[in-house]
């Protein structure tokens, strides 16, 4: 069985601490998380990459949820592939009714999982091009950007190294003047996904 992976690198530590040890992967790809902020661009990137694997790979375990952009993504792809289910990255780690509950718990709640508190500030100046703006020190925008948010509420998904992600998340959270929070969750979600991806690498083969 030959498997690849594409996915955004948010997610990367994630998805390496569940199959840095399993020989199917034979090919990974992590593209850059600022794809999002031009979502048909990025569903454009992936459905290119992952059809230039075809005849190389069974099967592609896709490292995105829908973003926006890639409903029935998989229905383009001329490789096998499963997804990750939910509406975002945050979405696929906690799961609908959970990330709802914290959404209810604080509408004004800015995730940060380790992909995130990793990027940081520097990050969400990359993604939203605020260095781009002439004339303004991206700093200005913070207080616009976070004017309905309170809290910053980092996810532990027990990759390990948790005490560094979570004071990248605390210093992200004092920057923007946001209480901090903190909880955990599984990776259950990726596993199912990575589960799918194998079992349609099987069909594949038959």
């Amino acid at each position: 069985m030959k498997l690849a992976i594409v996915a955004c690198d948010i997610l990367k530590e994630e998805i390496e601490f569940l199959t840095k040890d399993d020989p199917d992967f034979v090919i990974r790809e992590y593209l850059e998380f600022a794809l999002h902020e031009n979502p048909e661009h990025m569903r454009d990137v992936i459905i290119e990459k992952v059809n230039s694997l075809k005849g190389q790979v069974d099967a592609v375990f896709l490292g995105y949820a829908i973003c926006s952009s890639l409903e029935n993504v998989t229905e383009k792809f001329d490789v096998p592939a499963a997804m990750l289910p939910g509406a975002d990255c945050i979405d696929a780690l906690l799961g609908t009714e959970e990330y709802n509950r914290e959404k209810k718990i604080c509408a004004g709640t800015w995730f940060s999982s380790p992909g995130w508190a990793n990027e940081g500030l520097n990050g969400l100046i990359k993604e939203l091009h605020l260095d781009s703006m002439e004339g303004y020190d991206p700093s200005f925008f913070f207080d616009i950007i976070f004017a309905s948010y309170e809290r910053v509420l980092f996810i532990d998904t027990g990759i390990g190294n948790e005490e560094e992600y979570q004071r990248k998340s605390e210093d992200f959270a004092s920057e923007l003047k946001l209480r901090h929070d903190c909880r955990k969750c599984g990776l259950g979600r990726i596993q199912e996904t990575i589960d799918r991806t194998k079992k349609l690498a099987m069909g594949s083969r038959d």
